[in-house]
């Protein structure tokens, strides 16, 4: 298991390693994981979220709901963050980020009680 951090690593180290003497530069790369049911606590989705600058995440039953992204927003990071948001932006998506939270336990809640009721 310790050589496979290791593995992460030099995988994404060496997708952007760009040479010098053809123009340097950078690179993007978009590990994609696949999780089984859902656990992102996993051994190989926390490795590859430790190498990272940050993960979304997709849902299938946000997805199936018509939410498109199918991205959870409460699980979804980037380490970069506020740092690249012009001040007007921060403003406005902590706002979003409160209200989307109030709305996804309101809307837990208003499930609950129709499982309660059948």
């Amino acid at each position: 298991p310790g050589d496979v951090f290791y593995a992460h690593s030099r995988l994404l180290e060496r997708s952007a390693k760009l040479s010098d003497e053809h123009g340097g530069g950078s690179l993007t790369s978009l590990p994609i994981i696949e999780t089984l049911e859902g656990e992102v606590s996993a051994y190989i989705p926390t490795n590859v979220i430790s190498i990272t600058d940050g993960q979304i995440y997709l849902q299938p039953d946000l997805f199936f709901a018509g939410q498109r992204p199918a991205m959870n927003v409460g699980i979804s990071v980037s380490r970069v963050g506020g740092a690249a948001q012009t001040k007007a932006m921060k403003k406005v998506s902590g706002g979003l980020r409160l209200d989307l939270a109030s709305f996804r336990e309101l809307e837990a809640f208003a499930q609950l009680g129709t499982d309660l009721d059948a």
